[in-house]
């Protein structure tokens, strides 16, 4: 199967919002189902993984070499890995393909910024296939309180702006936090919910600037589903499969045109 036909999973997050462990358990799933999976491993800087990536970034970069090369410390090394790697996607776009895969799953650079705003990451997206999904993880640690929910729902706003496919938002780590807390969390994909929330919680310049931001987003329709997860106990994992088989049945991508959905 080429890479245009290929279904490509992005997972993105913050740092140590479970992004490789998610990508273990998913590509675990899908290959029970019966699945072809490829598993991606971005990140150049990245010293171990809890699975061995059939596709591995850091074949085409070696960052300690870039260090010692450049006199740069870790965060510039990993910059200039990523632009690096633009000049070598055609070699990995033919790695990837080789393997035939119905699914490739691409863990992501932990620092995010750098897979999400530098260029190397868009022209990986535009370059490897028309079916890619984003999958946005939200770290439970961090969004327990309606402001810091605001501020993680307002980052994957940015991301929808920055790459033009389907996105499927994940509440990770659900494990960490209790039934409660999870439910109450979901429960903010409804603007007026997460209004009254932010009403009680916040004060002052706090509130009127969470305010301001939750109405934009509203406006914009960037708050929607989140569906909580757990790589640990497995919890919502069929749940994250069937959101990403629904969307890959019912869209077509043009690069050049950003995403359209078509009716099933």
């Amino acid at each position: 199967m080429e890479s245009d036909s290929s279904h490509i999973v992005y997972i993105l997050g913050t740092a140590g919002s479970g992004k490789s462990a998610l990508t273990l358990k998913l590509s675990g799933l899908l290959f029970d189902e019966g699945w072809r999976v490829v598993r991606v491993n971005m990140d150049p800087g990245v010293r171990q993984l809890p699975y061995t990536p059939e596709v591995d970034v850091r074949d085409y970069v070696n960052l300690e070499q870039i260090i010692e090369q450049y006199g740069l410390g870790p965060n510039g090394a990993l910059i200039a890995a990523s632009d690096i790697l633009v000049t070598k996607i055609d070699d990995i776009k033919k790695e990837i393909e080789s393997f035939d895969a119905d699914y490739i799953v691409v863990d992501t650079v932990g620092q995010m910024e750098i897979f999400a705003y530098r260029s190397a990451g868009l022209l990986f997206v535009t370059a490897l296939s028309k079916n890619s999904v984003v999958v946005h993880l939200i770290d439970a640690l961090l969004a327990k309180t309606p402001a810091s929910f605001v501020s993680m729902v307002l980052l994957g706003a940015s991301l929808k702006v920055r790459f033009p496919v389907p996105h499927i938002t994940v509440l990770s780590k659900t494990d960490l936090i209790s039934e409660e807390e999870i439910e109450r969390i979901c429960r903010w994909n409804d603007p007026v919910v997460l209004a009254d929330a932010l009403e009680i919680s916040t004060r002052g310049q706090q509130r009127e600037l969470n305010v301001t931001l939750l109405n934009a987003l509203k406006m914009q329709g960037y708050i929607g589903e989140v569906i909580p997860v757990s790589s640990v106990t497995m919890d919502g994992m069929n749940d994250l499969a069937g959101g990403l088989e629904h969307i890959f049945d019912s869209y077509s991508w043009d690069p050049e045109e950003s995403y359209r959905w078509e009716s099933e």
